[in-house]
């Protein structure tokens, strides 16, 4: 099927942003269309509903237009994740976090889950803990993002100690992003589920969103930014010292880790447990302790942790 959109009440760069730049953002959420802007006019070619669905947000995009000064590619996102509906995310935990790309909700799986979320929305400093699987990092990226499309944040900065996992970095191919960047790899897919590719490529090279081995961290003060160390059972206490006394204002941190995967050296080095003890009690930090129950990824992950658990508790 081919249609031809017309508009005609207001000037097209108003609604497809200099260089094309909003239209685009617009258009990476129909990958099945193809879509060419030429003058006034918006020629679609593709499925029935793909072009129906098209027709629908784009003329929400341009009564947006009709209320506000300018657009900005997060009127885009705002309408694709349904900013504005009646099921908006409340600090019970339930409700949607945000969409993936595809237009999945991404929403609290567990009851751990749905304290962590809660735990987000009353609290500056959250502690995520426990066993692989359980959807931690996932959880906090999503409300990193979500905080960003609503602009209650500046920022996301992801952040991981480059401790080796029994691997080698320094035979790695590259330069020291290159040696790291697959070590980070989780969190570029995370991210890659919620935001489109351009809009992600171009958060990261206008440094909106960053992602960094801890090491980066120091001598930094983090203000109105969403701040996520992963894998921190990897950090000692001085490090973790270091990484929390980044914060500045209007922030917020989520620490996750697995305090039975450590990869120092010497695992009582780990200061994730040892540091959220001596937390313990102070207003404004929360600390969520995920099980094997927990588990949201295949079935098979719950058995496999719990044979591991207790052959090491032999």
């Amino acid at each position: 099927m081919k249609k031809t959109i017309t508009l005609e009440t207001v000037d097209p760069v108003e609604i497809f942003g200099v260089g094309n730049k909003i239209l685009e953002e617009f258009v990476s959420y129909f990958p099945g269309l193809k879509v060419v802007a030429r003058g006034n006019k918006i020629h679609l070619e593709g499925k029935d509903e793909d072009i129906g669905e098209f027709e629908l947000k784009f003329a929400e995009l341009t009564r947006r237009r009709l209320h506000k000064m300018n657009l900005t590619v997060f009127d885009v996102e705002d309408i694709f994740d349904g900013k504005g509906s009646q099921e908006r995310l409340k600090p019970s935990g339930d409700a949607i976090i945000v969409h993936t790309t595809d237009g999945k909700p991404i929403k609290a799986r567990n009851e751990n889950q749905r304290k962590m979320v809660k735990a987000y929305f009353e609290n500056d400093l959250v502690f995520a803990v426990g066993p692989a699987g359980t959807g931690k990092t996932y959880v906090a990226i999503a409300l990193a993002v979500r905080a960003l499309k609503n602009r209650e944040i500046k920022r996301i900065i992801l952040t991981r100690p480059a401790v080796e996992a029994g691997e080698r970095l320094g035979f790695l191919p590259g330069d020291l992003k290159d040696k790291l960047d697959p070590y980070l790899q989780p969190l570029y897919d995370a991210l890659g589920d919620m935001i489109p590719p351009k809009r992600l490529q171009d958060f990261m090279a206008e440094g909106t969103i960053q992602i960094a081995p801890l090491a980066y961290m120091r001598g930094r003060t983090l203000d109105r930014a969403c701040v996520i160390l992963d894998e921190a059972q990897n950090t000692n206490m001085a490090q973790l010292k270091m990484f929390l006394t980044r914060m500045g204002v209007n922030a917020k941190f989520i620490v996750t880790g697995d305090a039975t995967q450590v990869d120092l050296p010497r695992k009582e080095d780990s200061g994730l447990l040892r540091g959220i003890g001596l937390l313990k009690g102070i207003k404004g930090i929360s600390t969520i302790f995920f099980t094997n129950e927990d588990i949201v990824r295949h079935p098979l992950v719950t058995k496999i942790v719990k044979a591991f658990d207790s052959k090491e508790s032999e």
